[in-house]
């Protein structure tokens, strides 16, 4: 059995937790694409943990993880997550990385950084974690698989040549920025080999037979449907797809076998980064929101930056849901909205006079205005509940009509940080 456990809208659903909670029954749990420029919170009786490159089974210990070949991986900074794991005297499982990953270089860093500089105000609002750059050079055939560290020295030093030649021309000409030294490039690339040598495996060939072995795999998403390459907000996306179907990609496993996407969605929205967010709420409305979300406050686990807030947004979940191709769905921090009299649902949007509720590419996307509609509010503590029924009517009412709106049965609700508070429909 394979399930996906993705995202519904920007990321930050809380993929991690129910990554964290069903792998304390998976054999196997897969990040498949993306990389450490977004962060999974897990908190467990060990402490909390904010996740960049592991996998969110990584405690577990009976599970192994994976980062597949869709990733992008930044050898020190796996090697430092999972010493910092080992320093706070945590147990965890087995990892693995594929030898057909993608290494980010000191130099994607680098350039990532350059290019948000160049674009001043028009930037991206990226974490400067290579990622782009890293996903650029892989499509453009001058990136490095995992597999390549281990290359002979005269045709990887070719390799490193041509890729000098690139990027300092760029450098010369448009960021006017310090040359690449194709000895140091090539002694990274040697270090980085050393790094990941205990980790490195044919990750597809060990995924597809335990496939049929009848093992249970997680693949673990990175970010939402709307920061997909293709089918986002786009350009105001991230450099990989986020998409449930991509797992097959991303991990090396027939598509065939993914029989179970959970969708997670958030109980109202956030995002960080920018781009177009129709239900944001601003002001004070936003700061409180924002204060009393999540666990601890909606500030990305990556960057520490306050996330934007807002409204439930059904046109852009339900679109979401489509795309993943949602068969159930994990519906998050419903806990943290038990301040609010009244809840607003956006259920629509306006644009050129006319109202529609099925969420358009981005040049229309802009210019939308939501319509809302106000849900009473429940106005208690509903951490701890652990049956629906309990869950007090006004809850129950809120979780029923986002069912209704997305189309997509909700077969869990988390009211809480911790793995054990999730009630299960």
């Amino acid at each position: 059995m394979i399930q996906a456990i993705v995202g519904a809208n920007w990321g930050d659903e809380g993929k991690g937790k129910i990554t964290d909670a069903l792998a304390q029954d998976a054999d196997y749990v897969v990040r498949f694409q993306g990389g450490g420029n977004a962060g999974h919170t897990i908190k467990n009786e060990y402490g909390k943990f904010a996740l960049h490159l592991i996998p969110s089974g990584f405690f577990n210990q009976d599970a192994v993880c994976v980062l597949g070949n869709g990733v992008a991986v930044n050898a020190a900074t796996l090697v430092d997550e999972i010493k910092s794991i080992e320093d706070a005297g945590v147990p965890h499982g087995k990892l693995l990385v594929s030898d057909r990953a993608q290494v980010v270089m000191s130099y994607h860093v680098d350039f990532d950084a350059y290019e948000e500089e160049r674009l001043a105000g028009r930037s991206f609002g990226s974490t400067k974690s290579g990622i782009a750059p890293c996903f650029s050079d892989k499509y453009a055939k001058i990136g490095f698989q995992v597999c390549e560290l281990y290359m002979d020295e005269e045709p990887l030093r070719e390799r490193v040549k041509n890729v000098c030649t690139i990027k300092n021309t760029m450098l010369a000409n448009l960021y006017n920025k310090p040359l690449l030294d194709e000895d140091e490039i090539y002694n990274e690339l040697r270090s980085y080999g050393e790094m990941l040598k205990p980790y490195v495996a044919e990750t597809s060939v060990i995924l597809n037979n335990a496939a049929r072995e009848g093992k249970r795999i997680l693949l673990e998403g990175q970010l939402g449907t709307l920061k997909d390459t293709d089918h986002g907000i786009y350009p105001m996306v991230t450099s990989s797809s986020t998409l449930a179907g991509f797992g097959a990609v991303g991990s090396g496993v027939p598509v065939t076998e993914i029989s179970d996407v959970i969708c997670v969605v958030k109980a109202y929205s956030s995002a960080v980064g920018a781009g177009a967010f129709v239900s944001e709420f601003f002001g004070e409305q936003a700061e409180e929101l924002r204060r009393r979300g999540a666990d601890g406050g909606e500030y990305g686990a990556k960057t520490g930056r306050p996330r934007r807030v807002g409204a439930f947004d059904a046109v852009a979940t339900r679109y979401g849901c489509m795309m993943q191709g949602a068969t159930e769905v994990a519906l998050t921090i419903v806990d943290a909205l038990g301040y609010m009299d009244e809840i607003p649902i956006c259920t629509a949007y306006e644009v050129d006079g006319r109202t529609i509720t099925d969420f358009p590419s981005t040049p229309t996307l802009e210019k939308c205005k939501p319509v809302f509609e106000m849900m009473p509010g429940w106005k208690c503590d509903i951490t701890g509940i652990r049956n629906y029924d309990e869950l007090p009517e006004a809850c129950r009412n809120y979780v029923e009509r986002i069912e209704k709106e997305i189309g997509v049965k909700i077969s869990m609700v988390s009211n809480g940080p911790a793995r054990e508070d999730i009630i299960y429909r």
